[in-house]
């Protein structure tokens, strides 16, 4: 049996509170309020916020979903702490990006560099200015390849190159990285063969993926450490974090329609 609660405050805290035309109405006992005046409070009320002038930003770019098919695409500029983007999306795919970049410079904003998750073909989005590829998302990506706790010394030797993406220069890592290649360049090509064919699929998959990855993505790991007057972040956890609260504050009011809960967005992140 799903308990009514209280739109405003979340609580379950609510009785029953007459019909109209045949539709049960409910009062919260902590407002004492109708969950309808609330919704309708709650409908009327004006977006509470400041637009920023344009001017120069550091886009932090990322995506979050409320379920399936119903997401946001928020920017963020870490160094006014302030969320200068938001719109709704179904799905995640550069052309979101694409929006969100042409919508920014419509009103203004130059944006002078760009931190990204990853997501494929988001690059593109900013053929043109500087990139930082989050390097929490690369290490998330190298342990979803091989775990917390691989099993293999050149696995445990990769993962850990990975962790020290933070403290390390460029030119250190790709040093390293080439000569971890050079040292398992054998072992990455075993062959593991179909009984009675030909085919045959490389023995360690998921190490290899987990090399390709970093090898294909270190140009853009250390973007912040090429342009260091411009103060780019190595991640994207400042957005990050706002959703973590985002999601957090949202669940206090599970059942809002999606006209309401975009509104609690806009409200909750200052735009």
């Amino acid at each position: 049996m799903t308990t009514k609660k209280c739109v405003a405050c979340g609580s379950s805290q609510v009785k029953k509170y007459g019909k109209v035309r045949g539709r049960q109405r409910f009062q919260c006992l902590y407002y004492g309020r109708t969950v309808q005046w609330v919704q309708r409070q709650l409908d009327a009320a004006p977006i509470s916020s400041v637009p920023d002038l344009p001017q120069r930003i550091i886009a932090v770019t990322d995506t979050t979903f409320f379920g399936r098919g119903y997401g946001i695409l928020v920017v963020r500029c870490p160094r006014l702490k302030k969320n200068v983007h938001v719109h709704e999306l179904q799905l995640e795919t550069p052309a979101e990006y694409h929006a969100a970049r042409a919508s920014l410079e419509t009103q203004g904003f130059i944006i002078e560099a760009a931190v990204i998750d990853g997501k494929r073909g988001v690059l593109a989005v900013f053929p043109d200015i500087p990139v930082q590829f989050c390097q929490f998302h690369q290490i998330a990506i190298v342990r979803r390849y091989l775990t917390s706790r691989p099993k293999l010394p050149a696995g445990r030797e990769l993962r850990a190159m990975a962790l020290a993406l933070p403290t390390i220069a460029e030119q250190t890592f790709t040093n390293l990285l080439a000569i971890w290649h050079k040292r398992w360049e054998q072992f990455l090509k075993e062959r593991t063969y179909t009984p009675n064919s030909r085919r045959f699929q490389y023995t360690h998959r998921r190490i290899r993926s987990a090399y390709r990855s970093l090898k294909t993505n270190t140009p853009y790991l250390f973007t912040y450490q090429k342009y260091p007057h411009l103060h780019i972040p190595n991640t994207t956890n400042s957005i990050d974090g706002f959703f973590s609260k985002l999601k957090h504050l949202l669940n206090t009011h599970r059942g809002l329609t999606i006209h309401r809960r975009y509104k609690l967005i806009q409200e909750i992140l200052g735009l």
